[in-house]
């Protein structure tokens, strides 16, 4: 069993300065875990932020092949962790060993996806206009850009995936194939398995002849302000609640270098039941959307929270199948007490807020948590009440009636932003209902069809993004290749020698990329 030691990651250094000692808890027991974690002071953070920034230039200097060496000997060293790992990650979480093992295939999974990435080179989104002397009135000087890693990254590990959107996840995956160093702070709820996976980066990048301070992680409650304030920090990449992105959004905000903050923050991805669709597979329908409302104890972040359907006979029947589906759903232990609070809380605001109606489910204790379904009037939603809107973060969801369909384009239009949006119909009415897609493009960074939001593919094409509230930043994604983008900006050589020249830009290609040239694409033409 690998010893805890809970000191922070700092420069390819270990420190434990500060006074503060912090414990990680068993999420079912309360019992605290073995080992000790440092909470970082301010000097700490300082000297992580410093020894990111010492390690910028050498790292968005290393040739892509290399980092996407270093990428895969990070997913080799995931993979490589043994069962106490995952008996860790259990404790620390009270997610099921096959969850984790998932979520560790994914992590490493993702790593070796931006290894690609690097090696086929279309991350650096090469342009070329050649030089034209002979152009009248004026002639035009040779210009080339492409695309450079922003600097170090501050990223904020995640309650809900201990792996995947933590210390190894998609924000440091997608960092560091940017050529960006990193800075994590380690989430509270599972620091121990944050120090697992901070071990095993730090073998790799010593493996991989990476510099000092490619990596930093630091432990403790407060010390986040202090990262996002440190001018060394160029971008922010969070998971996490609407509260807490928006408090660091506002920091990025304020320095005297404002920087970006890619927050995923709040969605209830709402799912549209059509009436064809609960007429022909009503109770399917049923049975599938309840595993999905309580996958995970409904601890993620494409959650089904709302759920609209027209007033039809199919939709009353599909009503009372929900309830009984619903109503046979397990209690389940979730991350932490704190979200067991939370949870807690927001089931509390359901139950006693007027026009909403509780429909099943056992009453909420203090152990674990109950799945939980209400049914809410289609005025609070059409009224703009921000109660719907709210993610209660657990297995809980909220049922909507609408009288048509021009009652049901005006629900969709009084949505906020959103990470996904379902659309569950029949082949052959949903030729009908295509003015639903324009809507919903309108409104989330993934429209669904005849499927479940609960599972985020990471591919080339996925989008887990979308406009406010679901994050701060529409125009980026936290899952998939497109991630890379968030981490990198666009800088133009003009009249520059050829040998002075990124290979990237150079005549002859020698990295054999893609690249855009006079106005046409030209393809790589050397192997893999």
């Amino acid at each position: 069993m690998t010893r805890i030691l809970g000191h922070n990651y700092i420069g390819g250094q270990r420190s434990a300065h500060g006074e503060i000692r912090l414990e990680s808890l068993d999420a079912a027991t309360g019992e605290a875990l073995p080992g000790v974690f440092s909470q970082a002071t301010e000097a700490e953070v300082d000297a992580a932020a410093k020894a990111a920034a010492s390690a910028f230039p050498l790292y968005r200097n290393v040739p892509a092949s290399r980092r996407a060496e270093f990428l895969d000997a990070i997913a080799d060293e995931l993979d490589d962790l043994g069962d106490d790992f995952v008996a860790t990650v259990c404790r620390e979480t009270a997610l099921p060993a096959g969850r984790i093992q998932g979520e560790r295939s994914r992590t490493s999974g993702q790593m070796r996806l931006f290894a690609k990435v690097l090696r086929r080179g279309d991350f650096y989104g090469a342009r070329i206009d050649r030089a034209l002397p002979d152009r009248q009135p004026l002639p035009r000087p040779d210009l080339r850009q492409y695309r450079i890693g922003v600097g170090p990254v501050a990223v904020f590990g995640a309650s809900n995936f201990p792996l995947a959107f933590s210390t190894a996840g998609g924000d440091t995956a997608s960092a560091l194939a940017a050529g960006c160093p990193v800075v994590v702070k380690a989430h509270s709820g599972h620091m121990a398995t944050a120090e697992w996976v901070a071990d095993a980066i730090i073998r790799a990048a010593e493996r991989t002849g990476m510099p000092a301070g490619v990596f930093n992680m630091i432990y403790g409650g407060g010390v986040g302000e202090w990262l996002v304030k440190h001018p060394a920090i160029q971008a922010v990449g969070f998971t996490g609640s609407l509260k807490g992105g928006n408090a660091l959004s506002r920091l990025a905000a304020e320095r005297a270098q404002p920087i970006p903050v890619f927050a995923e923050m709040s969605s209830i991805n709402p799912v549209i039941l059509l009436p064809e669709a609960l007429q022909a597979r009503g109770d399917n329908i049923a049975r599938d959307l309840s595993a999905s409302v309580v996958m995970g104890c409904g601890q993620f972040c494409t959650n089904p929270g709302l759920i609209l359907g027209l007033r039809s006979p199919a939709f009353s029947a599909f009503v009372e199948q929900f309830k009984a589906h619903m109503a046979d759903q397990q209690a389940q232990t979730m991350l932490n007490r704190g979200t067991l609070a939370s949870y807690r809380k927001g089931l509390e605001h359901l139950r006693t807020y007027p026009g909403v109606r509780h429909l099943a489910g056992s009453a909420q204790g203090d152990h674990q948590a109950q799945p939980q379904l209400f049914q809410a009037d289609i005025s609070l939603l059409l009224g703009g009440d921000e109660l719907l809107q709210e993610e209660v973060f657990g297995p809980a969801t909220v049922l909507i009636e609408v009288a048509d369909a021009q009652q049901l384009a005006a629900a969709i239009q009084a949505l906020r932003g959103q990470l996904t949006a379902t659309l569950i119909g029949e082949a052959h009415e949903l030729p009908n209902w295509g003015w639903l897609g324009e809507l919903l493009q309108e409104k989330v960074g993934r429209v669904l069809l005849n499927g479940y939001p609960t599972g985020v593919e990471v591919c080339d094409a996925m989008v887990h993004g979308g406009p406010y509230p679901a994050t701060s930043d529409a125009r980026g994604t936290s899952v998939g290749t497109l991630a890379i983008d968030r981490f990198l900006r666009p800088v133009c050589f003009q009249n520059y020698p050829d040998a002075l020249l990124p290979p990237a830009l150079q005549n002859a290609n020698p990295l054999g990329i893609s690249r855009l040239v006079d106005g046409e694409m030209q393809h790589a033409t050397l192997a893999d």
